[in-house]
């Protein structure tokens, strides 16, 4: 059995602001872009939701 790593990946902010924007137009959702480029959701959901609330918009995606 293989050990569980406790750290998690760090992606670059350009990255993180590449995969927001694929979601936004895209009319797919979280799930399938972050599978698409290889992320968690969970983390993906988190990024879209820290941009809305940066630009403003507190309407949390789910």
């Amino acid at each position: 059995m293989g050990k569980k790593s406790n750290t998690s990946k760090r992606y670059a902010a350009e990255f993180k602001r590449d995969a927001v924007a694929l979601v936004h137009p895209s009319g797919r959702t979280v799930t399938e872009v972050a599978r698409q480029i290889g992320v968690s959701p969970e983390g993906l959901r988190n990024w879209v939701n820290q941009d809305k609330a940066d630009r403003g918009r507190g309407r949390r995606v789910r």
